[in-house]
């Protein structure tokens, strides 16, 4: 074999090699809000807006997350943690901006925002690339298992806005009322339908789903429980769990649900079943595996005031076996400062914990179903609002 040849195939073997390193990472997106602060606990000050940032961290070392980009673009603490998520391929992230600030007699306001960012994973930096005009105040987004379109829901705007996804571009398409505040969304892995979170009205809606095309029937309402907020759908798409916060979205000292809703007996959605959770589950999401599910209990130490009789209660994750939607809890961890984010590596081995106040990612490894503190963490470039990996 000649030296030319030799040469030829090893250069060939190296660049293969690369693009496998490149398309093989993955990542974890942390949005930080630097306009909210709580100066003392039970206090919200909003401050001059700063320098937002949208944090991405490349954990193709999941035990070991390290920074990819810091991109300085706005973010909101108002809204579940799910404002932002990446496509199954990886290629994309989308980033929503629920509140801008306003200035009104020398004090600063949020007021709703409309924008969509779109992040690109695939260059060796990660860059924004696009920004689309959505429904107001845009707070949960869900990527369907394809990759091929998005939705998102929109509480000021009352509406689900439907994106669809071609590569590297992104549309809005389509805009679909549904009569109420909306904070969050999931959709089943078929991609035939999708459970809308009416939080402000205690209800889950359903929409129907054909290709990138949504409708909503207001019969299929399903009532809860106080105040719910997220929402995650299993892989399998037997079951969805909607996570209850209570007290218009505050935590109070007094437990909060999980409400299980059945997708795959009879006809339509059900809500089959409530769990006790505790106070004010807001982050939540189901592992990969389907096995387990996590809520953080935002806790009184941050948000609740220092007389408060819960004030000392801090923040929990909540770690519950699912066994086919039938919940049972199986670990509880205290965590202080204000638990926000929660996502999963994409095999479901390692979780990922964001506490506001600390402005820290915590890293654990799921061992039998159980958390075990790795004990790695990865300082924030400020208060994390939100974190979401990658859609299955």
């Amino acid at each position: 074999m000649s030296k030319f040849l030799i040469f030829t195939m090893f250069t060939i073997f190296i660049l293969n090699s690369t693009h496998m390193i490149a398309s093989d990472r993955s990542f974890l997106l942390n949005g930080i809000d630097s306009k909210v602060q709580i100066s003392v606990p039970g206090k919200l000050d909003f401050v001059e807006p700063g320098d937002d940032i949208v944090n991405i961290l490349d954990i193709s070392d999941p035990a070991n997350p390290s920074l990819a980009a810091n991109l300085e673009l706005s973010n909101s603490l108002f809204g579940p943690p799910t404002n932002l998520q990446i496509t199954p391929s990886e290629s994309l992230a989308l980033v929503t901006s629920a509140m801008k600030w306003e200035s009104h007699s020398n004090q600063w306001k949020p007021s709703p925002d409309n924008r969509l960012f779109i992040i690109d994973l695939d260059q060796k930096k990660p860059t924004l690339i696009d920004t689309v005009e959505v429904g107001r105040q845009p707070s949960g987004i869900a990527i369907s298992s394809s990759g091929k379109f998005a939705l998102i829901a929109n509480r000021a705007d009352k509406s689900i806005s439907v994106i669809s996804i071609n590569d590297k571009e992104v549309k809005l398409i389509q805009t679909v009322p549904v009569d109420d505040e909306v904070a969050a969304v999931s959709i089943t892995p078929d991609e035939q339908r999708a459970l809308i979170v009416k939080n402000s009205t205690n209800k889950i809606g359903v929409l129907a789903i054909t290709g990138t095309h949504v409708t909503y029937d207001s019969s299929y309402d399903m009532p809860v429980g106080q105040f719910p907020y997220n929402i995650d759908i299993s892989p399998d798409g037997a079951f969805a769990i909607v996570a209850h916060t209570g007290n218009n979205g505050y935590s109070d000292g007094h437990a909060d649900p999980l409400v299980v809703i059945r997708l795959n007996r009879g006809p339509r959605p059900f809500v089959e079943n409530y769990v006790t959770a505790g106070d004010a589950p807001e982050g939540f999401a189901i592992s990969p595996r389907g096995d387990i599910a996590i809520a953080l209990l935002l806790g009184g130490d941050s948000v609740l005031p220092t007389d408060h009789w819960a004030h000392q209660k801090p923040g929990e994750i909540v770690v519950f076996k699912t066994d086919d939607g039938n919940l049972h809890p199986i670990q509880r961890i205290n965590i202080t400062g204000l638990p926000e984010g929660i996502a999963f590596s994409p095999d479901g081995d390692y979780v990922y914990v964001s506490s506001f106040r600390e402005k820290v990612l915590r890293v654990y490894h799921v061992k039998e179903q159980r958390l075990v503190d790795t004990g790695n963490f990865v300082p924030l470039p400020g208060t994390p609002a939100s974190m979401r990996g990658r859609a299955r």
